[in-house]
């Protein structure tokens, strides 16, 4: 059993890059910065929210644009 455990070993080695690609595992790198990018989408949840609001504003004035354009014809 020893030879397959070394087989299986050396075999996870190789193709340990596609493993961690494949199974969508992290890497140390990946959490190593993980709070300071959460606090960069943080500080970006305001501004999209006030981008929503103003866009969600400007949807409802075309809608009504297009509702008294259809009623006129």
């Amino acid at each position: 059993m020893i030879g397959m455990k070394n087989y299986l070993n050396a075999y996870v080695d190789r193709r340990m890059k596609f493993v961690v690609e494949e199974w969508n595992l992290s890497r140390g790198s990946d959490i190593d910065d993980f709070t300071s990018r959460l606090d960069a989408i943080g500080q970006e949840i305001p501004r999209l929210k006030a981008f929503g609001h103003a866009a969600s504003g400007k949807l409802t004035e075309l809608e009504n644009r297009a509702r008294r354009l259809k009623e006129r014809v």
